[in-house]
């Protein structure tokens, strides 16, 4: 009777054991799974010949993970395109998309931060808005910049604030060219900025000394300032 019970109590023992470790190896499939399925939605946004690293740092895909433009995604035609130098400068200039490449480039590794929670950390390279400016010539009382895109959207920054960030207009993304979903040809790179002021399809600059002025989103109640806290 005794060996009965100690066979009893081993058989419900390994049976316990082997249902326990059955919802582990469950659970850790569920989480996995989980897991394997962020990467793999991430992974399908990056570009065929996009870096994904750069000095130790994990780049994010240069493509968000939505399109939130007003307009939807532009595509923009480089036969007909021009990027304008308007407003209080003292010579209105015009760039071709090949110009502007034709100038100092630089590189820079800034964070995007969008105000609906995601972030992207990326490889920029572009032409600096300070370059760009010295073309034209600023006059002495303008105090801001106002960016103009194809699909009619706008937004501003202090002139200061783009002298001393060394802003770029950047044309690539992660060691490629800049994808039309993030603002191929141009994209205002506005380091320490939240998303709204990281203006896309860009084919005007205007100098201006409206220090009100306000922008698409910024009518629309967001913040003119946009720093990044």
């Amino acid at each position: 009777m005794r060996r009965r019970i100690i066979l009893v109590v081993g058989v419900i023992a390994v049976v316990v054991a082997i249902y326990f470790i059955s919802n582990m190896n469950l659970f850790s499939k569920v989480d996995n799974g989980k897991e394997d399925a962020v990467s793999q939605a991430t992974a399908s946004r990056y570009q065929e010949l996009e870096i994904r690293e750069y000095q130790g740092v994990r780049l994010d895909p240069a493509i968000g993970p939505r399109d939130n433009s007003i307009s939807g995604i532009q595509e923009v035609d480089l036969s007909t395109y021009q990027l304008q130098l308007t407003g209080l400068v003292d010579k209105p200039v015009s760039y071709t998309y090949e110009q502007v490449l034709e100038k100092e480039k630089a590189q820079r590794l800034i964070t995007l931060y969008c105000v609906e929670g995601w972030q992207a950390t990326v490889l920029w390279e572009g032409v600096r808005i300070n370059d760009l400016l010295a073309d034209a010539g600023i006059k002495d009382y303008a105090t801001v910049v106002i960016f103009h895109c194809v699909d009619g959207y706008t937004t501003s920054m202090p002139l200061t604030v783009i002298k001393d960030k060394d802003m770029l207009l950047a044309y690539s993304a992660n060691g490629v060219s800049l994808p039309a979903s993030m603002g191929f040809p141009f994209i205002v790179v506005a380091e320490d900025r939240l998303g709204y002021k990281w203006a896309r399809w860009v084919n005007k600059i205007e100098l201006s000394s409206d220090e009100s002025y306000k922008g698409y989103w910024e009518k629309r109640g967001y913040s003119n300032d946009a720093t990044v806290n």
